[in-house]
């Protein structure tokens, strides 16, 4: 970590032994860094004597592989003394994604903390820890949680791995540094189920995800030759098949998989009315097509590999923004 970013997480850490109650929270529509993100600070902020919340915005479900999380304390309102909590984000790009009432959340908090690992956070916190090469936002959390002489239990330890093991793509990704594979070594060392985390993540799939799955890849098409595969699923697919929307997680990865492909897209339209028309998922094999780009000019963002937006453009419109913007991209990174 160079020493400006380490700079920040020492400000952070100052900031949590001066302060005893925090509000903890992610993104909507958490992923596996989100959630272990959030559930390791509860841990570690509870070893400390802290007075700590985990708290989600919005009512959509937890993703199914992530119930044998210690999860049972994660509220889903607002408590009613938020406004006297340090908001402490974690793994969350932007404000807007905190939830539909992100600017009372942050103007009540008594103070914001913001800790990431996406290039394009807009540094919302007044106090902000930003690590663009972090292959994880619990990596980060491990640095923290060490700078505060915390322990790492096998409790902490199996929620970081969980962070770090999603958002690597079980090491697979291009941000699968040196750091991050002795990280896993000294989670491992440390207490970390690897048996649990694989099948409970990996192996416990719901039916109706898999009967998702195979809606989005009848309906891949492949543009510019291969190089650019879309899929979509419509609001119907997930009523007739029984499945919310967080079962949609994932299934980009078999699109990003295709052989010659550079890019990948999986549109969805939420099975709950009341939100944008369409969400959409952007997923590169190289890092040097950078798909943030794509999503920052539609209002959204994250890395430069995965990254994604919400739309109110009708599904052949959309399709024709992502084409146009991706043979943009392509000549760009070319």
């Amino acid at each position: 970590m160079n020493s400006p970013q380490k700079t920040e997480l020492e400000a952070v850490a100052r900031a949590i032994r001066e302060h005893d109650r925090f509000l903890l929270t992610t993104h909507e529509n958490p992923d596996g860094d989100a959630l272990g993100s959030v559930l390791a600070a509860k841990f570690g902020l509870d070893s400390l004597g802290k007075d700590a919340i985990m708290y989600l915005a919005g009512d959509v479900p937890l993703p199914a592989e992530y119930g044998f999380m210690q999860l049972d304390g994660l509220r889903r309102d607002l408590p009613q003394d938020a406004g006297e909590r340090v908001l402490f984000a974690l793994d969350c790009a932007n404000e807007s994604r905190l939830g539909r009432d992100y600017a009372q959340l942050l103007e009540h908090a008594t103070l914001v903390i913001d800790v990431d690992h996406h290039h394009d956070n807009t540094r919302f916190g007044d106090i902000n820890a930003i690590v663009p090469d972090a292959s994880s936002t619990g990596e980060i959390l491990r640095d923290l949680l060490r700078l505060l002489d915390v322990e790492l239990t096998p409790e902490i330890a199996e929620a970081i791995y969980i962070a770090l093991v999603t958002d690597t793509g079980r090491f697979q990704y291009t941000n699968t540094t040196p750091k991050a594979l002795r990280l896993a070594a000294e989670l491992v060392e440390a207490g970390a189920n690897l048996q649990r985390v694989f099948q409970g993540v990996y192996e416990s799939v719901e039916f109706a995800k898999l009967k998702l799955l195979a809606r989005a890849l009848e309906r891949a098409q492949i543009y510019d030759g291969g190089r650019l595969v879309i899929s979509f699923l419509l609001r119907e697919d997930f009523l007739e098949v029984g499945a919310v929307e967080p079962y949609s997680e994932g299934i980009i990865d078999y699109l990003r998989a295709v052989e010659g492909s550079d890019m990948a897209v999986l549109i969805r339209e939420p099975p709950t009315s009341g939100g944008p028309k369409q969400r959409v998922s952007l997923r590169s094999r190289s890092d040097e097509l950078d798909v943030s780009q794509i999503a920052r000019k539609s209002g959204g963002g994250g890395h430069r590999q995965a990254a994604g937006f919400s739309s109110e453009l009708e599904l052949d419109d959309l399709i024709a923004f992502i084409r146009e913007e991706f043979t943009a991209a392509a000549k760009a990174a070319a």
